[in-house]
This record gives C-alpha cells, structure tokens and sequence, in this order.
C-alpha cells in the first residue's frame, strides 16, 4: 500500500490507480462523515460521490503535512459539502429559544450502564436528530468548532447554536435512556 505523499502526488499526475487508491482506502469513512451529517444515506452517497471529484480537482491545492493531513482535508470537504447540502435544501432551521425556554438537561446513564451500545448504534441516534440540531451537534463535537464559528458558518446567532446544542443533548440523553429501558426488557 502506498502512503498518503504517494497517493497524492500520483493524483496530481493525474493517475488512475492513485485516485482509485485514495477512494478504496478513505471512501468508507468519508462516506461516514455525509451521513453524520445529512441522515439519509442516498444524499450522503451523492455527496460522497461530488466530493471526490471536488477533491482530485482541487488535490493541487492540498498541502501535505504528514500522515493524516490527507484524510483531514478530504473529511473537511465533505463536511462543507453537506453543509452546503442542507443550507440549499433549507434544512438548517434556526431555533431562537430564551434560556427560560431551555429544557432541563436529561442526565446521561452512567457510561457503565450504556458501555455496550455500539458506536454505530450511537451514530445512529445523532443521525435521528433533526437537521439544525444534527448539524450544530456535529460541528462543536466532532470537529470542535465554538459557537461562535458554527453561528458564522451556518448563518445563525451564537444562541441559537448552543441552544440546539443544548436540545440534540437532551434528545440523544433521552434517546439513550429509551434504547437501554428496551434492552433490558
């Protein structure tokens, strides 16, 4: 297997074998990051697909920095895609909510007592969320992003992100709960 300098430079050569290398080793975990983000699995494809066109064209602007800056990049670009995906779609949503408004925080089980739920099955319940919350979720989770960088990518005030936030916690608490009363029956 060729490393990730090797697939890139084969790419910008315009190398068939390089861009197929690339696909088969990142196109499962890419294909991930859509769904994470969009829910629906046909979308998440065709934006899998749309990416990796992105991505060769846009590979000679790719500055390498060492193993795994390349599958940093790619997951970057899918995730604006998505996002662009559902700002199009008009999915994003804003909740304006006072923090009267806000629901009580559901408490998490202990990590003990939901230790043998699958990370899929966790995915699962985040891509049950809806489209704003899925979305802030995702961003201030999974790529770290403060609130006040998700409200200026998604065109939202701050409060609006930490009180969706504040909701997909509270509904994938509540979601957690449901999954492991019904397991234990």
């Amino acid at each position: 297997m060729e490393d990730e300098l090797e697939l890139v430079k084969g790419c910008r050569a315009g190398n068939n074998t390089a861009r197929k290398g690339i696909y088969t080793l990142y196109s499962k975990r890419l294909l991930a990051v859509c769904y994470r983000y969009t829910g629906d699995i046909d979308v998440a494809h065709d934006l899998l697909h749309d990416g990796f066109i992105k991505i060769y064209k846009s590979i000679s602007k790719f500055d390498y920095r060492g193993e795994g800056s390349l599958e940093l990049w790619m997951s970057r670009v899918m995730a604006n895609l998505s996002l662009d995906y559902l700002q199009q779609r008009k999915k994003m949503q804003e909740v304006i909510v006072r923090e009267e408004e806000l629901p009580d925080v559901v408490e998490l089980p202990e990590k003990e007592l939901y230790g043998d739920i699958s990370d899929e099955q966790l995915m699962l319940f985040v891509t049950e969320l809806p489209a704003g919350y899925r979305t802030v979720f995702n961003l201030y989770v999974f790529e770290e992003k403060t609130h006040k960088e998700i409200a200026a990518m998604l065109h939202i005030n701050e409060h609006s992100s930490t009180s969706q936030l504040h909701r997909a916690k509270c509904m994938l608490a509540k979601r957690i709960k449901e999954y492991i009363r019904n397991e234990e029956k």
